[in-house]
């Protein structure tokens, strides 16, 4: 007949769990420190227009048009944001096509696609990352000496 680890031929197939990333795809989401978001925009979504926020975003879906996220922003490896993004903090490992202002740094991880101009204090490109824009690297307010 059958063994107990299958069902028999014309049993009911149960669904399909929804898509779960590779795992290549899963190790570049951990490498780039999802999960600590207040906020996520899922692999299912597509938004239009502008986000304003104070905490940390994730972004596994599409946006188009304006961030303004005060905290960490993490675009995840199938990702994609057509947008101006301003943020403190940057670690891409999915496609941005727009100008980004970071306050504090940007990470592009291995696989990230970025076209546009880069404003911020620090950058790190992995090998295996795509840029094509300018950097400007910004210094911080100097340090006043103790007196």
């Amino acid at each position: 007949m059958w063994n107990k680890s299958s069902a028999p031929p014309n049993a009911p197939q149960t669904p399909a769990s929804p898509a779960t990333p590779s795992a290549t795809a899963a190790a570049r989401i951990a490498a780039v420190g999802a999960g600590a978001a207040e906020t996520t925009i899922g692999p299912t979504m597509h938004v239009k227009g502008t986000l304003e926020s104070t905490a940390a975003v994730d972004l596994y879906g599409e946006f188009e048009g304006q961030m303004d996220v005060r905290a960490r922003l993490v675009v995840g490896p199938d990702a994609k944001a057509v947008a101006n993004l301003k943020v403190a903090e940057l670690l891409l490992a999915g496609t941005v096509q727009g100008n980004v202002d970071a306050s504090e740094r940007v990470s592009l991880k291995s696989g990230a696609n970025l076209a546009g101009d880069v404003k911020t204090p620090g950058i790190v490109i992995e090998d295996g990352a795509y840029f094509k824009g300018g950097i400007d690297i910004i210094r911080g307010a100097p340090e006043k000496p103790n007196s």
